[in-house]
């Protein structure tokens, strides 16, 4: 059960670094605020009466971009070396303005080099804005990062859309477009994706934590009644085992009152007449009323730890430690108060004696030049 317990915390850290390791990074569009543009495209097809207009909403200021209304005429790179040029990217990039067109517009790809290097290319060749579309059909415009660009103005469209004005540009037709500013969009902390994928796994977290601690109160609860059925067990057998003691009254002449006959272990007090004493299966003796208690819950001998259910030959088996060490320690404690109780009542006296103790395995204080604790008698002597 313990194992358990200290495994649970572990698994689930574990399982929290697991999830964490696989959080789906957010893109930096979806955690920035952006502007939609608003373009409207007019093309002009020879011998065609009235132009053609079309709208394109899913339009998107560039995050370093001055967010302003540009109007004028859609241009596109000239092929270089007879090859199309839809990137920008290449430091022989040109584009051929009219000599009647005073504001214009560039049309390039995604793709290749930064959004920077082909907006200032742009730029170089005096464009009012730069409109880049995508290179992915099932993707949206980003917000495109292009710091130190200057006032020209940068907007992303999807790849459907450019390929569109594209078109008529290769067919040598005019187009002219209008972008306006549209709605500010807050910033997006989860996609849809990354919602789903959090869900499911704050939903996974939970049922293995649930999982855990049932699992954990399930085995808490079996060690509880099984050490409480211990207890009892246990309990019984030592009321039996002390009933099966041998116990007497001290009586005059007795060797327990002897000075030299070892004290009472737990109370520390000597025997006397008329006390009744209980013999243990080691020939310990004690106080009755002191180590039936003690007995009751540990059902050894507190000098030797003697088994007495073992002596007795009642339930062998049945271990007796359980919270000896608890029970040791307060009757140190209790001894240590007797002592100076005793100490107390006995200060008035002119002369104090205190009679010869016996303990077994205790060593007795060095003598001097003795450096070696022997096992033996400890006299101890207090005038005044």
């Amino acid at each position: 059960m313990s194992g358990a317990a200290r495994a649970g915390p572990a698994r689930l850290a574990a399982l929290a670094l697991l999830t964490c390791s696989l959080w789906p990074a957010r893109a930096d569009n979806a955690s920035q605020e952006y502007y939609t543009a608003l373009i409207n495209v007019t093309v002009q097809e020879p011998g065609r009466g009235a132009p053609l207009t079309f709208r394109i909403d899913r339009g998107r200021y560039g995050l370093d971009s001055p967010k302003a209304e540009v109007r004028g005429q859609v241009l596109a790179p000239l092929p270089i070396h007879g090859v199309a040029d839809h990137l920008g990217c290449d430091p022989q990039t040109r584009f051929f303005v009219p000599p009647n067109i005073k504001q214009w517009i560039a049309l390039l790809q995604r793709g290749n080099c930064t959004f920077k290097e082909k907006i200032s290319r742009a730029a170089f060749h005096n464009a009012v804005a730069v409109v880049i579309y995508n290179n992915k059909s099932k993707e949206e415009p980003v917000t495109m990062t292009h710091p130190g660009t200057g006032d020209i103005i940068a907007v992303m469209i999807t790849e459907l859309r450019g390929k569109d004005i594209l078109n008529y540009l290769e067919k040598n037709i005019s187009v002219q477009m209008t972008i306006a500013v549209g709605t500010r969009m807050p910033p997006k902390n989860f996609s849809r994706g990354s919602l789903v994928f959090v869900s499911i796994s704050f939903i996974v977290l939970m049922i293995i934590s649930s999982a855990w601690l049932i699992f954990y109160f399930i085995q808490k609860i079996r060690y509880t009644n099984a050490r409480d059925r211990n207890q009892r067990r246990l309990g019984d057998a030592a009321k039996k085992a002390i009933s099966k003691l041998t116990t007497r009254t001290v009586k005059k002449g007795d060797k327990e009152t002897d000075p030299d006959f070892d004290h009472c272990a737990v109370c520390i007090e000597s025997y006397k007449q008329n006390d009744v004493v209980r013999i243990l299966p080691c020939k310990h003796v004690f106080h009755k009323s002191c180590v039936d208690p003690w007995l009751s819950e540990h059902c050894t001998c507190p000098m030797c730890k003697l088994n007495i259910l073992k002596a007795l030959g009642i339930v062998p088996n049945l271990p007796c430690t359980d919270n000896v060490a608890f029970d040791m320690e307060r009757l140190t404690r209790t001894q240590a108060v007797n002592r100076r109780s005793a100490l107390g009542d006995l200060a008035s006296d002119n002369s104090l004696g205190l009679e010869p103790l016996r303990t077994s395995g205790i060593s007795p204080l060095p003598q001097d030049g003795d450096l070696t604790p022997r096992t033996g008698e400890i006299n101890i002597a207090v005038t005044r």
